[in-house]
């Protein structure tokens, strides 16, 4: 492939993405900010440019230093990685206006899914099963009455451009709805700008579960299975694992066909998900993510493919590597994201890595941008490292997990790591028995203590 990938991204995944550039013989550029001028990843890039300042709207954010970052080093090809501009339509329309191949979805793809009520009518459209919910944004606190009444309490009211937990309250019965509606509003406002909302009924147990989705922009579309995501502390996910200790052959086969009849139906190019709330055997559907995971490397682990080389590879035209009866499910992987902060409070922990030893031995990956005397900025997400693990089965990986956990070093900071060693002392974790509220009700539980 005579191209060149400029990664508009840092860390631990424009790591991923320089890895497997290397690997298919395609010179990568890495773009940093004047804070990251010693990161792992613009060490290991063929090239590097400086793109601004430490704020992320004045470097990895400014969407004309990246265009001028790809003019000035001839890159051809742009890999968002996730989070900043990875699922920005005007973005990918800019790209794809200066001759650029965006490492993704369509811009239109990317817009009518990064609206919650747009995405929500596409996916009945496509025949995926949704939330019973309203038709549309939600105008008053009168008309959200009445729709909780109709549905049954309790709802939840979202932000149409919302994410991250932002723009989301629960009410429990009539009287809470003026205040969530409210409070919704307000939140989405100050986040996204737009204080549009919808509602949803709310389910009371469910786990959270995605299907990993891939499309070949051609009418061609497969399901690599679902992960299991149900483990998080405010909307954010922490432990990540696949396939779902709950979920049947049978439930995986019909929903994943179905996603990947969506996709393929859309003209969908490249990787993205399909997130699920999963209760008493049926499906409802979220969001779409346009985009690569953070959690993808469990899905890597079972099926013993390379995601993002198949993103590049679709990207310029070329097809799946794989077909649909290629992908067999092989053991089990779990992921634990390692953040820098300080427990209990999970309150952000920059600084400097006095000593980094990553584990290792059969079946752990440790993603990270980690070294000696690297010094974390304190300008951007605290995720400083994923350790994945592999085992023929669940009961496998969990220990394996607990071994590579105890072999991890990192000194200087604090870390989310004492979190995960506490989670596997709980019967609950190895039986499979959670759902999204299981975590935050074992904090407040003092499960830390």
């Amino acid at each position: 492939m005579t191209h060149k990938i400029l990664i508009a991204n840092r860390g631990e995944i424009a790591l991923r993405v320089i890895r497997a550039c290397r690997e298919m013989g395609i010179p990568s550029v890495a773009v940093h900010s004047t804070a990251d001028a010693d990161a792992m990843h613009v060490r290991m890039a063929d090239e590097t440019i400086c793109i601004g300042p430490a704020p992320s709207p004045d470097s990895y954010l400014s969407i004309p230093a990246i265009i001028s970052a790809c003019e000035v080093t001839g890159a051809t090809m742009i890999h968002p990685g996730y989070g900043f501009l990875s699922e920005n339509a005007r973005f990918v329309q800019i790209v794809e206006d200066h001759d650029i191949t965006f490492i993704g979805p369509s811009a239109e793809h990317i817009r009518t899914m990064g609206d919650k009520i747009t995405a929500k009518e596409t996916a009945k459209d496509l025949g995926i099963p949704v939330v019973p919910g309203s038709e549309g944004g939600v105008a008053s606190v009168e008309e959200a009455k009445e729709i909780g009444a109709s549905f049954g309490y309790p709802v939840i009211v979202k932000a149409t451009a919302g994410g991250g937990g932002r723009g989301m309250k629960v009410a429990r019965d009539e009287d809470e709805m003026a205040r969530a509606y409210q409070t919704a509003r307000a939140e989405a406002k100050a986040a996204f700008g737009n204080d549009e909302v919808y509602i949803e009924k709310y389910l009371q147990r469910p786990r959270h579960i995605e299907i990993q989705v891939f499309g070949d922009g051609q009418g061609g579309g497969v399901h690599l299975g679902e992960r299991d995501c149900s483990l998080q502390r405010r909307h954010q996910k922490v432990f990540e694992e696949a396939p779902g200790p709950s979920i049947t052959p049978e439930e995986r086969a019909h929903i994943g066909a179905i996603c990947a009849n969506a996709v393929a139906k859309m003209g969908y190019r490249g990787a993205g998900t399909i997130e699920f709330l999963y209760e008493d055997g049926e499906f409802y559907f979220i969001e779409m993510n346009t985009r690569l995971q953070v959690e993808h490397p469990v899905t890597e682990g079972i099926f013993g493919v390379d995601l993002v080389r198949e993103q590049i590879l679709v990207a310029a035209g070329q097809p799946l590597s794989f077909t649909q009866d290629d992908l067999q499910i092989n053991g089990h992987a779990i992921e634990v994201r390692i953040n820098a902060e300080k427990l209990p409070e999970f309150r952000p922990s920059p600084g400097t890595i006095s000593h980094f030893h990553a584990p290792g031995g059969l079946g752990v990956r440790m993603d990270s941008a980690l070294y000696d005397g690297y010094r974390i900025p304190p300008y951007y997400d605290s995720l400083i490292g994923k350790l994945i693990v592999h085992g023929r089965d669940r009961p496998e990986a969990l220990a394996r997990l607990n071994r590579a956990l105890g072999e991890l070093i990192v000194d200087g900071i604090d870390t989310t790591v004492p979190l995960f060693h506490a989670l596997l002392r709980e019967k609950d974790i190895h039986t499979g028995e959670y759902n999204i509220h299981w975590l935050e009700k074992w904090l407040e539980a003092g499960g830390l203590e």
